[in-house]
């Protein structure tokens, strides 16, 4: 679940849409199922923990989008410590250590969930 830290603000929406690679796509059943094939278990916490508003949808039954956004804690933190910059850093080591997508290939898009 994301965190709840929207008492300044959300920012830095974003909203990516994940495709499948292989010639005959999967049909997932449901989101669940397509997240648990495009992204590793510890991409999809980061994610829950990071993110201050995060909403995920099926496109065709093939694909996976989702929007995401990040609130602030507030004070007089230091930017490495907020949430934006934590998903980031996480993700990033991640992804050195070939521990964030499992299959698929992300794209942005401009047509945001929320």
């Amino acid at each position: 679940m994301p965190n709840s830290d929207n008492t300044y603000g959300i920012y830095n929406k974003k909203t990516k849409i994940i495709s499948q690679t292989i010639e005959s796509p999967i049909t997932f059943a449901d989101v669940a199922s397509a997240k648990s094939y495009f992204f590793t278990d510890d991409a999809l916490t980061v994610m829950d923990e990071c993110c201050t508003q995060l909403e995920w949808t099926l496109i065709d039954s093939n694909k996976l989008k989702f929007t995401y956004a990040f609130g602030t804690k507030g004070g007089n933190i230091a930017a490495a410590d907020d949430w934006a910059e934590q998903y980031n850093s996480r993700k990033t080591a991640l992804i050195s250590s070939n521990n964030w997508m499992k299959n698929g290939n992300s794209a942005d898009s401009s047509d945001h969930l929320f």
